[in-house]
């Protein structure tokens, strides 16, 4: 994998990237305002499998604290998973207005990398089945290419079972 120097697209995902020195690959495409899935329409720009593709949520513990998930596309976020891997009793998905107000992104382009607010972050393990996956880079139509533990390092994050 190259890294892509110069982008049309610059985003503060594909900054955080460049900063930390880590090898990665950028891939655009065009996002249909149209489409009902933003994770499925990468998985079909990208032609990858949607288990090779993560998407990124906020959830919100039973404390009010906000963590984020990063998952596969095909499968969905284990609330009781992801609260219990920051030992709270309860987790439920967060308002769409704060998951754009704490990270910086509109929704179908939050990316765990460079986010406004570092929130504490967890990789689904599946992720470890890979060579490499792909995240949004910070806006619709827009995503990244990365090894798992490079995703790890850049967000401090952890890898757990969170999806089901």
């Amino acid at each position: 994998m190259r890294k892509r120097k110069k982008s049309s697209a610059k985003t503060q995902a594909i900054r955080a990237a460049e900063e930390a020195g880590i090898d990665f690959r950028i891939l655009e495409y065009e996002h249909d305002p149209a489409s009902e899935s933003y994770g499925e329409e990468a998985v079909e720009a990208l032609g990858q499998s949607p288990e090779q593709v993560f998407k990124t949520l906020l959830a919100r513990l039973d404390s009010g604290a906000h963590v984020v998930a990063v998952v596969p596309v095909s499968r969905q976020l284990d609330l009781k998973a992801i609260a219990a891997c920051f030992r709270a009793k309860r987790a439920a998905m967060a308002d769409a207005g704060d998951a754009q107000r704490l990270t910086g992104y509109v929704l179908g382009g939050i990316s765990p990398l460079g986010q406004r607010q570092r929130l504490p972050t967890v990789l689904d393990a599946s992720a470890e089945g890979f060579d490499t996956i792909y995240i949004s880079a910070g806006r619709r139509g827009l995503e990244i290419e990365l090894t798992p533990d490079a995703l790890r390092r850049l967000c401090a994050a952890e890898s757990a079972a969170i999806a089901k």
